[in-house]
């Protein structure tokens, strides 16, 4: 019976994978020192690393002609990416505007940020799966979207520090090591994916817990140097509670834009499913990784990433309990 609820739970993706972000950051909260600028473990740069081998697998395991063959159904595409890298950060921006002194400006930028991800891979193309959507599309926009982010998400931030007026931010180094440490693994995976792509496939499990590895390093790098710089202290339950109930409530705006966009251009049931789910979720992946090299050395990554987190937790509920209700309607 508990066998069941774990591997039921697992394919919406509730795997060990959130319990294990709680754990590494209750263990950054007791070692902050672990983690911190001056550990003699690098974990900076054992997380770099790791990024790059996360890239290049993820390059392994495209497949181009998949991507060739999904590039027919252009409307569909055009408004997942709309919504992932338009209508999420300007919603953001105008509410800045509005209500600007809600909290700390971090903790904007953290919300900011989130909106300027790109889309997730994986559980996107196993919602519309469960729910009955366009899963070749649902591949090819997850896919899209994250190559796509390596250059909209930077552009946005730039935006963003513009906007607020708050320190410089370097796009072109940015660009930079963007290419370097992601946009050129994930090429070199997809020239070697003809003759490796059964490698990634026979052990994807692995590679997944590969992953999972460095991401949970990284947030604990980063929650370590919060916690020495004492930058939660301003933060209280009410706060984290505020925050996730803003979480649910972005994600039904959008899930209701996407919803509306759908009906107005006449999108069959299986395009809609898929531009529900492909254009409302972000990446907890790219978010993560992305960060060591958009916020170098920023004390206050842990505000940045806590955004990220909730949300990324807000979506696989609330996307499962629609999977499911989408699969019924079906019947």
């Amino acid at each position: 019976m508990i066998g069941k609820f774990i591997k039921k739970a697992a394919s919406f993706g509730f795997d060990g994978f959130l319990p294990g972000i709680i754990s590494v950051i209750f263990l950054a909260y007791l070692f902050p020192f672990a983690g911190a600028k001056d550990s003699l473990i690098p974990l900076d740069e054992i997380a770099q690393i790791g990024v790059s081998i996360i890239f290049f697998f993820y390059g392994l395991k495209l497949n181009p002609i998949q991507l060739k063959a999904g590039l027919s159904n252009w409307k569909l595409h055009l408004m997942v990416h709309l919504s992932t890298f338009v209508v999420f950060p300007v919603i953001i921006l105008l509410l800045h505007k509005l209500i600007p002194n809600i909290h700390t400006e971090d903790f904007w930028t953290g919300i900011f940020y989130l909106t300027a991800l790109p889309s997730t891979v994986s559980s996107s193309v196993v919602m519309v799966s469960i729910a009955r959507g366009n899963i070749p599309a649902a591949i090819f926009n997850a896919s899209i979207s994250s190559l796509l982010g390596v250059f909209i998400t930077p552009i946005w931030m730039e935006v963003w520090f513009s906007e607020t007026a708050k320190g410089d931010f370097e796009l072109g180094g940015i660009f930079l090591k963007l290419i370097l440490q992601v946009l050129l693994p994930v090429l070199l995976g997809l020239i070697f994916h003809n003759k490796y792509s059964w490698f990634a496939e026979k052990y994807k499990v692995r590679l997944k817990q590969f992953d999972q590895s460095i991401i949970l390093l990284i947030i604990f790098n980063s929650f370590c140097e919060s916690f020495t710089e004492n930058v939660f202290a301003a933060l209280s339950i009410n706060d984290l509670l505020r925050l996730t109930m803003f979480s649910v409530a972005l994600f039904f705006v959008i899930i209701s834009i996407t919803n509306f966009i759908s009906n107005l251009l006449n999108f069959s049931k299986e395009d809609k499913i898929t531009l529900m789910f492909c254009g409302s979720k972000k990446s907890l992946v790219h978010g993560t990784v992305m960060s060591k090299i958009l916020f170098p050395g920023s004390d206050v990554m842990g505000v940045i990433l806590l955004p990220l987190m909730i949300y990324h937790t807000s979506q696989l509920v609330i996307c499962s309990i629609l999977a499911n209700k989408f699969a019924r309607e079906d019947r």
